[in-house]
């Protein structure tokens, strides 16, 4: 059996299999779960190097945060791997209420023992970038950068508004623990060093990736870290760097399929653009109601790819979005071939994935970065072995949905 080399707990679907994505464009062996893995799941995988568990934590009550996430860490402290990984989102969604970072850090640090948790939030190719411990990002992938209490939808997040950029202080409105900083100057020196409970590790250019990873790899073992997908991206750049991984060959690009299934719980302006630029390129439009069904199978029996969207959803749903739409996903693939599908949001993604009883998934090619193409396993006939793509909110050129039909890799 592979010596594993890392495992991670996403705090939202569509995260996680963002950070799968990072580690298998590496050649790292990976495969994501929707809990805790069994010791039977994992015999089953004799040539794992890393592996992850997909969670719904951004969306909880900071309470349901810490009992959910208390025996996930007690397991993945069983299980043993070197360095844990608690994967947040890279606009940091969190608050002292909801999906709270810093009860997740206070929880890890007990159970792993640890004396300093790294926080790594930047991804620069996700369009992250930290830079003296503030946040930017872009809006799309085709937008200018903001600071993100500048942020056109973070800023005015419906649950977790972003209304300070400034990382340390955002996080210590959830922590009590001192929170430093490793800022892009100490970075650029080569002296860096970890110093602290919680230092932040700034990140501007991929070319730090390999000295932010060596820093991580540096902490005390077993290694507990919070941050986005650039958390996996440094690591594999410095174990790349360091040869304790080889280059992985590239992924090839999937072929087209049509027609494809697409489900939107999504509320952002980035994944609004998306349904109505696929509208235009020819998906049927079928708004999320009660009769939603009958025309959607009708539009796939007909050849045509569809698009089932909340965007302007029945009052009588509102409360129960993700879960209609899984139930409306099943009953379209009990009952056409689509074999592949596109789902677009966070926490749309995770209550789906409960409807379609999915326990883990594999990456096999790339899309565009965040959101890789993915092969599922499920005990349902009509959903082991289908192909899907969970999109966040904000990833994604406006022809995204597209480009998952037709294939296209942004390369």
């Amino acid at each position: 059996m592979s010596v594993l080399l890392l495992s991670f707990v996403g705090d939202d679907f569509t995260g996680s299999t963002d950070a799968m994505e990072s580690l298998a464009r590496s050649g790292v062996k990976t495969v994501l779960f929707t809990s805790p893995p069994t010791p039977e799941q994992m015999m089953g995988y004799p040539d794992l190097q890393a592996f992850g568990i997909a969670s719904t934590t951004r969306s909880m009550p900071t309470d349901e945060v810490e009992k959910t996430l208390l025996p996930t860490f007690q397991r993945l402290h069983e299980i043993g791997a070197p360095i844990v990984h608690y994967k947040v989102c890279s606009t940091f969604d969190s608050s002292p209420t909801i999906g709270s970072i810093g009860r997740a850090i206070d929880l890890g640090a007990t159970v792993f023992q640890s004396s300093v948790v790294p926080v790594v939030v930047a991804a620069p190719a996700l369009g992250r970038w930290c830079v003296f411990g503030n946040l930017f990002a872009r809006s799309g992938k085709e937008s200018e950068p903001f600071r993100l209490d500048r942020h056109p939808s973070m800023s005015r997040h419906p649950t977790t508004p972003m209304d300070e950029a400034d990382l340390r202080l955002h996080l210590g409105k959830q922590t009590s623990k001192r929170i430093g900083l490793i800022d892009v100057v100490a970075l650029e020196s080569g002296g860096a060093h970890l110093d602290g409970e919680v230092v932040l590790i700034d990140l501007l250019f991929e070319r730090q990736l390999a000295t932010v990873g060596k820093l991580i790899d540096s902490a005390a073992k077993p290694t507990f870290v919070v941050g986005s997908s650039g958390v996996e991206s440094a690591l594999c750049a410095h174990w790349s760097e360091s040869g304790r991984i080889e280059k992985a060959p590239r992924l090839q690009p999937p072929l087209p399929a049509t027609p494809i299934i697409a489900v939107c719980g999504s509320c952002s302006p980035v994944t609004a653009a998306q349904i109505k630029r696929a509208i235009d390129d020819g998906f049927i439009e079928v708004p999320l109601t009660s009769e939603a069904l009958a025309p959607a199978i009708d539009a796939i029996k007909n050849g045509d790819s569809v698009v089932v969207h909340s965007q302007h959803v029945d009052p009588g749903l509102v409360s129960n979005i993700g879960a209609t739409l899984g139930s409306v996903l099943h009953d379209l693939l009990c009952e056409t071939n689509v074999r592949r599908v596109l789902v677009a949001g966070g926490d749309t993604s995770g209550q789906i994935a409960k409807v379609l009883g999915i326990e883990s998934m594999e990456m096999i090619a790339e899309l565009t970065r965040g959101s890789p193409l993915v092969r599922v396993h499920s005990p349902y006939s009509s959903v082991d072995g289908i192909e899907m793509t969970f999109k966040g909110g904000q990833i994604g050129k406006i022809d995204f949905f597209r480009q998952v039909q037709q294939g296209i890799s942004d390369g």
